[in-house]
């Protein structure tokens, strides 16, 4: 008990929200509704802002910032998004709209690793049914590109360069923009490279390594004064990535994703925006386990994903309606193998596929529309249903599930259904919301179609089930703030009432594929499952050059059967005291969480004790005429504690005392 009370006096006394809060953040989201179930992150801006804790850091720290995000690590990249406690399948993610899907089955490649914070400006994550831009249950992310303008003939630079101590971090890179009344362009490259970490008290984490290149290129010519057209590239290519949660490594991981988009602005009084694109992407990935000592068994497992798309939206104005329609739809093909060599010559390696050449063909159609009913009410209401087709397009992986699925077809069809309704209150500093929706989600490529893919925090093989019903979600949501300049509050919750909730349950009978497994776990679905999240944020400013925000979060899930929903995050919280003059500032923050003791053995998760760190940083901007450089210098985990957190894979430890410096230099 005594443990946990002193970081709660931490949170009184040293009274966060490092990330941004706002309404609009392009011209596209200028009508975008129910804002109160948003939030953004800002992530990048043209003059990096001394605010923002760490400018050069990851994309993962960024949402992990985020209330209703939490970021599953299994090593020191590419750390999985939960939405409002909730596994990646339960949620979309795109960039710029376009649906991305990942080629890895152990989830080591999630959409959010292959793009870089140098060419993003903002994440916009929704809530639930709250701006949907697929089928859900638990909420979406859209990471949004940063991208150039119009204007006065003109070029932008940047170069940035960053070092961390613990992991001897190196990052570097730049960008490039142009502007031009009729044209721009922005290219920008980033690599980071780091080694093994070492957790509190000086113990090195093996396998903790890795190496990123990302490159971005994006252009638009406008074609009159109301109508442009724009193109994007993105490259990243990410080798040697070590993960000391997982029983193997990633050789490689490389993505390309592209598009091109047509706009046209002010078409008619009402019909104040149509915007269409087009786009494609292809993901590779390739998990090898050639660097790890006394493996039993070694084993190369590649995986690939392609995906080519569209999606159409008009937004406008009608008296006191603003409203937004989408058509969209794509078609990805996900493959991934397992061969397994053997270490006796005579022997024949075993080759398998772990997603037989699965097809999706999904087509949707979504529309909100916010309704003014006064001028202090107003209320939003949204509607989509989409069509959602897998093929299993390969004959060998077909017969190998026919194995557990005799009667099963090589297609199968399903209608996925949403809706939501939100009712809003604002009136001086008052804002007062509260909804309720429904949705449905059909099961991922490894919920319906993996064979034999292990997972190494239960150590079970996992089998899935073609034959599942849809997954069906009705979600409550509310929240209450009150903003001054120099004071605000805000306490929101949400409850998701999941029917046919699918999970892994173990079964008997079945031989396990990984040596050392612990059985077989076959995809099945639960009567329903309980979750709940809560959070209060607070923000004051003193003495002029002072501020404090603190935060409080909590998330409760269970489930018939299963009990405790496993990776829900307990009590955490954040303390933050800023002082500022001019362009100078100093952040002392202190991050923590209590004890976890609601946990589920059952998928191989057990106690943490509560913790608490302390992260302090100083920054300062200095101007050369037009030019001007960003230095923010700082030290995380400042007393080197070694501590786990509860979404830390396989309970591996956090990275010890890291000292750091970023440089970013505007001309």
């Amino acid at each position: 008990m005594f443990r946990f009370v002193i970081p709660v006096m931490a949170l009184m006394l040293c009274p966060m929200i490092i990330f941004a809060q706002r309404d609009t953040v392009s011209q596209a989201d200028t009508l975008t509704t129910n804002h109160e179930l948003e939030e953004v992150v800002i992530i990048s801006q043209r003059t990096p802002s001394a605010k923002v804790s760490k400018p050069l850091g990851s994309l993962d720290n960024y949402l992990g910032s985020a209330n209703t995000v939490n970021m599953i690590r299994r090593g020191s990249y590419a750390w999985e998004p939960y939405i409002n406690g909730m596994a990646s399948e339960r949620s979309v993610i795109t960039i710029d709209g376009m649906r991305i899907y990942a080629a890895c089955t152990d989830k080591m490649d999630p959409v959010t690793s292959y793009v870089d914070i140098t060419n993003l400006s903002g994440a916009n994550i929704h809530s639930g049914q709250s701006g949907s831009t697929g089928a859900t249950i638990a909420g979406s992310i859209d990471l949004e590109r940063k991208k150039g303008s119009f204007g006065k003939k003109a070029f932008d630079a940047t170069i940035f360069s960053g070092f961390e101590s613990n992991n001897r971090q190196k990052i570097g890179g730049g960008s490039l923009s142009y502007a031009h009344p009729k044209f721009f362009t922005d290219i920008d490259f980033s690599y980071r490279g780091a080694e093994n970490y070492k957790a509190g008290g000086g113990r090195e984490v093996p396998y903790s390594q890795f190496t990123k290149y990302n490159t971005s290129l994006t252009a638009g010519y406008q074609i009159n004064e109301h109508e442009q057209v724009e193109t994007s590239l993105i490259y990243d290519h990410a080798v040697n990535i070590g993960y000391p949660a997982l029983t193997m490594d990633v050789d490689f991981a490389k993505a390309i994703i592209g598009s091109v988009e047509y706009v046209r602005h002010h078409i008619s009084p009402t019909i104040k925006l149509w915007e269409t694109k087009l786009y494609y992407n292809n993901v590779v990935h390739r998990m090898d386990d050639s660097k790890r000592p006394d493996v039993p068994i070694r084993m190369d497992m590649p995986g690939w994903s392609k995906t080519v798309g569209f999606y159409s939206m008009l937004q406008g104005e009608n008296e006191k309606h603003r409203w937004q329609t989408n058509l969209s739809g794509h078609r990805n093909r996900s493959l991934a193998e397992m061969t397994m060599f053997s270490n006796d010559p005579a022997e024949k390696d075993m080759f398998m596929l772990t997603w037989p050449g699965v097809l999706t063909n999904y087509g949707d159609v979504f529309m909100e529309d916010e309704y003014r009913i006064s001028s202090d009410w107003s209320t939003d209401l949204s509607a989509g249903i989409a069509v959602h087709n897998n093929v299993v397009d390969n004959q060998f992986g077909l017969e190998s599930l026919k194995i557990f699925y005799p009667n099963m077809q090589r297609s199968k069809s399903r209608l996925l259904k949403r809706a939501s309704v939100l009712f809003k209150y604002n009136k001086k500093a008052w804002n007062v919301a509260a909804g309720l929706a429904y949705g449905e989600r059909a099961p991922s490529v490894s919920e319906g179609y993996g064979f034999y893919l292990f997972n190494s925090f239960d150590r079970f093989d996992y089998i899935g089930n073609p034959e599942m019903k849809n997954e069906k979600s009705v979600s409550g949501n509310a929240s209450l703030s009150y903003n001054l300049p120099d004071f605000s509050v805000k306490l929101s919750g949400s409850w998701f009432f999941i029917k046919d909730y699918i999970i892994g349950r173990p079964r008997s009978g079945l031989s396990v594929m990984t040596i050392g497994a612990s059985g077989v776990k076959v995809y099945e679905q639960l009567e329903y499952a309980h979750i709940f999240n809560t959070s209060i944020d607070l923000y004051y400013a003193f003495l002029q050059n002072f501020s404090w925000s603190g935060r409080l979060g909590y998330r409760r899930g269970t489930a018939r059967e299963v009990n405790n929903l496993p990776l829900i995050q307990p009590v955490t919280y954040r303390s933050d005291l800023g002082y500022s003059l001019n362009t100078f500032s100093v952040d002392l923050a202190v991050d923590g969480a209590a004890k976890q003791n609601r946990v589920n053995p059952e998928f191989g998760e057990r106690p943490l004790p509560s913790y608490a760190i302390l992260n302090l940083s100083i920054s300062n901007r200095f101007a050369f005429g037009q030019q001007s450089m960003l230095i923010k210098a700082g030290v995380e985990n400042f007393l080197d504690k070694n501590y786990t957190t509860f979404s830390d894979w396989n309970r591996i430890p956090r990275m010890g005392r890291n000292f750091y410096c970023n440089v970013v230099w505007n001309f």
